[in-house]
């Protein structure tokens, strides 16, 4: 059985993807798609690699994400899937490329420093 794979990842979560030959069934973590992501937003932009290939009924998608938020196990995820779609053709590669689905989103969460509220945040300074 044929069987594609791709590691997604953007701030703190991990995706891995496999897509097997089906008819378009999507999973993430044991769970329907729509049912662990709530926010219609998400569908879309993990659809997105697979509608500019043309392929998003060719294949059954399986996921296992972890860490970070809804916001980022989704960009995991879409980065999966195509790092997937690559490994099952060469030739969609610049299509994704284009549509920038290959690159690695680094922004990461800048870390809080010590004597101060947040990363950029200050306690307020009080004169007298």
């Amino acid at each position: 059985m044929d069987q594609y794979y791709g590691t997604g990842r953007r701030k703190s979560s991990v995706a891995r993807v496999f897509l097997r030959p089906g008819t378009g069934k999507f999973t993430v973590n044991n769970k329907e798609v729509g049912e662990y992501f709530r926010r219609d937003l998400y569908l879309i932009q993990m659809g997105l690699p697979l509608q500019k290939t043309e392929t998003t009924e060719q294949f059954d998608i399986t996921v296992t994400v972890k860490g970070g938020g809804t916001t980022g196990q989704a960009g995991a995820i879409t980065h999966g899937i195509a790092r997937a779609l690559v490994n099952f053709s060469e030739e969609l590669r610049p299509t994704l490329r284009q549509g920038g689905f290959l690159t690695r989103d680094a922004r990461e969460v800048e870390r809080k420093k010590y004597g101060q509220k947040g990363a950029r945040a200050r306690f307020q300074f009080s004169k007298r």
